[in-house]
């Protein structure tokens, strides 16, 4: 090998260097871009004591605040669960639209499924905390699991409006869990 060639090769190597690096770091990024479904934004945070004033109004994202360490774990692997359980209804709802059902049919059929998906994600809880979460619906809406299709047709007024709301994730739940929610396309 040439002098020449060993130095053209020394002041490339750097270049090179950075060109696949850069190049793998786009793809990285572009994937993260593309990142769907059930996201981890951070590390979880420690728990606080259960003296610390709680910021938020909602009694879940007061409780998950306190939780152990190892429950926060489980508690963040039994809601990704429950988005995976939002992604099949993204999946019916195309489905039954591509079948030609209308907007009340398919409101019905994910409210019933979101429903389910809080009965089999409550089913991986303790019982103190399938009861703090039923207290809540049944204050808020009368049913242990959450409103009726009913109860959001009146409270939205459309049938659209419905199937937006079910399939929704609480943000601060989802936040205190250092979890993102995207919808997937379908």
């Amino acid at each position: 090998m040439s002098l020449r060639s060993s130095s053209l090769r020394r002041a490339l190597g750097p270049f090179v260097a950075a060109l696949a690096l850069s190049a793998t770091l786009a793809s990285s990024s572009a994937a993260a871009a593309e990142a769907c479904g059930s996201i981890i934004t951070a590390p979880l945070a420690a728990p606080v004591s259960a003296d610390d004033p709680c910021p938020s109004t909602d009694p879940v994202v007061c409780r998950i605040r306190v939780l152990p360490m190892d429950e926060k774990v489980e508690a963040q692997r039994i809601r990704i669960q429950y988005h995976d359980l939002l992604e099949d209804m993204h999946r019916t709802a195309a489905d039954m639209r591509e079948a030609g059902a209308t907007d009340e049919e398919v409101a019905r059929e994910l409210v019933d499924m979101r429903n389910q998906a809080k009965a089999i994600t409550r089913a991986g809880m303790t019982p103190e905390e399938v009861r703090i979460l039923e207290e809540r619906n049944i204050a808020k809406y009368g049913n242990p699991l959450g409103p009726t299709a009913d109860q959001l047709y009146a409270k939205y007024g459309t049938w659209q409006q419905v199937i937006d709301a079910s399939m929704r994730t609480s943000y601060a739940v989802d936040r205190e869990l250092s979890l993102e929610y995207k919808p997937c396309p379908v």
